[in-house]
């Protein structure tokens, strides 16, 4: 098959990769833009119903259009699906969907040559890489013993739908992050509940402020520079205390318990040996960035990461990875998006093939 050229192939249409099109776009660069998915919105078409645009944990505006007006009551899913899709249309972005990337890899030996993008609908031959896969496609479940055998439902928030689907059954809720605690407390309106997470959670009473963020990101940052697995900002933040957080531990639900030992076919093993009844386990572990297809680059350092010099791959500069590590969130996904763009430029001979383009 002959692949076709140009100067920069985006893998994935949600936040980062939109950004990275708009700044390619405004500086006149022959793109193509491969998305997974049917439609757009990427990984929010797929967020449960009741997560409202007015409890979601902040939303950026894709740069160069602001955000139209948001109903707080309207599903982030719906929303953002329809927001993604009007951004498209108005930068006039043919998005390649549903299109998955099975594979990159090196053209030839050249360090400033091009890389093979292989599809399921053809092959893009490029001058560098923007990946913008995200995590949603790859959940994350622990290996527990016993997980195998137990007779009640597992699920990960992945394939949350509702909390009405839980009605009368005892559901242990796993995992230390804002969508544990989102969970426990819209499942805990209808039906018992546990939590247990491996570690204490940690507790913001102060607002979260820019600086606070700004080290949070910095903490994520530097796991990536040497070349660690990246960790989640939360994970540096803590959670921070809601007026529905704090109903919520009124009401008991944030009791948290040490992670059970092991998992029977009834319920689990707490670390006191007792045993706890359950009819579902919910798994909130977290995601891990999908990133398969580029394997054959073989990117992976000795410290089980992707060493990383702002979003450009330290070992491959022509491949940069946006929404990884501290640009995660929406807001270090539109920054990483431009960043990635400026450093493509800087490539050795990467000129652009058109006149840069005016947006906003």
């Amino acid at each position: 098959m002959i692949p076709e050229p140009t100067d920069v192939v985006v893998i994935g249409a949600g936040q980062a990769g939109l950004s990275a099109a708009y700044h390619l776009q405004r500086r006149g660069f022959d793109f193509a833009v491969l998305d997974a998915e049917d439609g757009p919105g990427g990984a929010w078409r797929h967020r449960w119903k009741s997560l409202r645009m007015a409890t979601v944990n902040g939303i950026s505006d894709l740069p160069g259009i602001p955000k139209p007006d948001v109903d707080p009551t309207e599903p982030s899913s719906q929303f953002l699906t329809r927001y993604f899709g009007g951004y498209e249309a108005a930068l006039g972005l043919a998005v390649h969907r549903p299109v998955k990337v099975r594979a990159v890899r090196r053209e030839d030996e050249d360090p400033a040559g091009r890389l093979r993008v292989e599809t399921s609908d053809g092959v893009w031959s490029a001058r560098a890489l923007i990946n913008a896969t995200g995590t949603w496609s790859r959940p994350f479940w622990p290996i527990y013993p016993g997980r195998s055998s137990f007779r009640g439902r597992q699920l990960h928030v992945a394939d949350y739908v509702s909390a009405a689907e839980f009605t009368g059954k005892h559901v242990i809720v796993v995992g230390g992050g804002i969508s544990a605690v989102g969970l426990l407390d819209e499942i805990s309106r209808v039906t018992s509940t546990s939590w247990f997470t491996r570690r204490e959670p940690v507790w913001r009473d102060a607002p979260f402020d820019a600086r606070a963020g700004h080290d949070a990101v910095a903490l994520v940052e530097d796991r990536v520079r040497r070349g660690l697995p990246p960790q989640s900002v939360v994970s540096a933040t803590g959670l921070i205390w809601t007026p529905a957080l704090r109903a919520a531990r009124e009401r008991g639900v944030l009791d948290r318990q040490p992670m059970f030992t092991s998992i029977e076919p009834d319920g689990v093993r707490r670390a006191d040996g007792s045993f706890l009844k359950a009819d579902v386990i919910l798994w909130a572990t977290g995601f891990r960035a999908e990133l398969e297809h580029l394997a054959p680059l073989h990117l992976r350092g000795p410290g089980g990461g992707i060493a990383m010099e702002g979003t450009q791959v330290a070992a491959e500069p022509r491949v940069h990875l946006v929404g990884y590590g501290p640009s995660s969130s929406t807001i270090g996904a539109n920054r990483a998006g431009r960043a990635a763009v400026a450093a493509i430029a800087a490539l050795p001979g990467m000129a652009p093939a058109a006149e840069t383009v005016t947006w906003g």
